[in-house]
């Protein structure tokens, strides 16, 4: 059973476990010990999940015990079995308020979430499944947290220059970091089809950013220009993609030294220089979001990605990342904490 399902089936099961307790220790102990004015904590509990019929029917079964405990204990026409019965109807419909309370803003966080995900969509777009004689696909994970839009990014864009991807993650989360997303994409897309160096795509990310944030707000992206039978990269602070050779041998094709994020060009710092490797028929390469190598599980040891690489070899690439997606979550054991994006991408 799913950890959410789990925790809302022992919710719904809260309010009759009390009220059975209560009785039991009622019927347990007898008169000497009046337990009560407990059974108003059925009602108490029943707000947490259902709709205002669930919390009511607890309302009921809770007022009914209450009149049966007061009977036994000889307590039902007396100032405390009124007591103990004011307390149930006051609590139940204390009840049915904030079930309606809830569920108002249940439908509102609906609403943001459906805005949030057609936001999310329209900015990350699906990649092609095979263009330039390469064959990728994409994966994006959102950490669970209300209505909160991720700032990981990725983008494929078929150019005259060869196939050219970029994955990046913006600093922070929400709206500003969904419209810094939006400036990296849109600059890249319409770069990558009129710049024939893969410096000059960098060099218009770079303005671009600059422009539109203040300086606390940064990219860390990687971009990759694959054509014939290499990949050049040109890396922004971020993750060294993996590279998986046919034969299986894994490698990090890194810098010679890592440049600044996007963004932080004012500091006078050098532009990053592109660098090139072989990427030959039936090789992997990965790139990649920190919140894959960041992940950590119960005892806080990262994700091995390297120990795990055997997962994308063999397999198309969907089927590939959805079973690391899987290898992933089974890691982590539960929500993961950063937004994650892999793309993908098989010399075929």
């Amino acid at each position: 059973m799913r950890p959410k399902s789990y925790r809302a089936t022992m919710l719904s099961l809260l309010p009759f476990a009390v009220m059975a307790v209560v009785t039991v220790a009622d019927l347990a102990v007898g008169p000497a010990v009046v337990f009560l004015p407990l059974v108003s904590l059925g009602p108490a509990f029943a707000p947490l999940v259902g709709n205002w019929r669930r919390t009511a029917a607890v309302g009921g079964v809770a007022l009914l015990l209450c009149v049966a405990l007061g009977w036994y204990n000889g307590l039902l026409y007396t100032p405390r079995g009124w007591m103990s019965i004011a307390s149930v109807l006051g609590v139940t419909a204390a009840g049915l308020l904030a079930v309606s309370l809830r569920q108002e803003r249940e439908v509102e966080l609906d609403h943001v979430r459906s805005i949030a995900e057609t936001a999310q969509r329209a900015l990350l777009r699906p990649v092609p499944r095979t263009t330039g004689g390469v064959r990728m696909a994409v994966c994006y994970m959102s950490a669970v947290a209300e209505a909160r839009i991720g700032g990981d990014l990725y983008e494929v864009v078929t150019s005259p220059h060869g196939v050219r991807v970029i994955v990046g993650d913006v600093q922070g989360k929400g709206l500003e970091a969904v419209e810094t997303a939006a400036v990296v994409l849109g600059t890249f897309r319409e770069a990558c089809l009129n710049e024939v160096d893969l410096a000059a795509v960098g060099s218009r990310l770079e303005r671009a950013v600059e422009r539109q944030s203040d300086d606390e707000k940064f990219v860390t992206a990687v971009l990759a220009e694959v054509a014939d039978d290499d990949v050049t990269f040109l890396n922004y602070g971020h993750p060294a993609p993996l590279l998986m050779s046919g034969d299986g041998t894994l490698t990090w094709p890194e810098p010679d030294s890592y440049a600044l994020p996007l963004g932080l060009g004012a500091h006078n710092a050098s532009p990053p220089k592109p660098y090139r490797v072989g990427f030959l028929s039936g090789d992997d390469l990965l790139l990649y979001t920190d919140g894959l190598t960041e992940a950590r599980d119960a005892e806080g040891r990262f994700y091995p990605l390297a120990e795990r690489a055997h997962l994308l070899k063999g397999r198309d690439p969907e089927a590939a990342l959805r079973a690391l997606r899987q290898d992933l979550l089974q890691h982590v054991s539960g929500p993961l904490q950063d937004d994650t994006a892999l793309l993908m991408l098989r010399h075929s």
